[in-house]
């Protein structure tokens, strides 16, 4: 199962979901298509079973990355761990962001994506007023969702690339989401 897993996952950033076949993953894993069918009836199977052990790792890795953040942190730090964080996690699972964002993503997938969407956000936006007291709750959702923005844009540009311009592309959102958050934050971040 973790055989075809891992080639449904290689099929999936290659081709993308929608083209991917049956047959391209059992080729890919080396193994006959009734063999697959053994373990999945369909695509859409694998990609819900792929989805769901990314999903998992993927609350863990936001979890760590979202935790509170200790008032002596430096706001570049802290942006940058978490970054680090969220980039280490698509890097490393391309066909996340595969699954995740193509046009034709399965219904369950869709959903616990959007589910996960969600908390993150409210992650984020506990974060943001513990940083930014007597906000505007409405002030601090739209900062949460302009910082998942400027991520996700960001991570489009990062898994585009490799070696030094992929680095150079994380660091670009690390600068953008300080450059951001300074005004906004002020010293709250950063005090000794």
């Amino acid at each position: 199962m973790a055989q075809l897993l891992e080639a449904a996952a290689q099929v999936f950033c290659t081709t993308g979901y929608t083209t991917a076949s049956t047959n391209a993953i059992a080729r890919a894993a080396g193994v006959s298509p009734g063999t697959l069918y053994q373990f999945f009836p369909n695509k859409e199977a694998i990609a819900i079973e792929l989805g769901d052990r990314l999903m998992h790792e993927m609350r863990e890795a936001y979890g760590e990355a979202l935790a509170p953040v200790d008032p002596a942190t430096p706001l570049e730090e802290a942006i940058g761990s978490a970054v680090d964080r969220f980039m280490a996690f698509n890097t490393d699972h391309p066909v996340f962001f595969a699954l995740m964002h193509g046009p034709d993503v399965p219904g369950r997938m869709a959903e616990a994506h959007d589910q996960l969407h969600t908390t993150v956000i409210g992650r984020i936006e506990a974060l943001l007023g513990s940083l930014m007291p007597g906000a505007d709750p409405a002030d601090v959702t739209r900062t949460a969702r302009v910082c998942l923005g400027v991520y996700k844009a960001g991570l489009e540009l990062v898994l585009a690339h490799q070696g030094a311009e992929r680095a150079a592309y994380i660091q670009e959102t690390k600068d953008v989401l300080v450059r951001y958050l300074e005004p906004l934050v002020g010293d709250r971040l950063g005090r000794t």
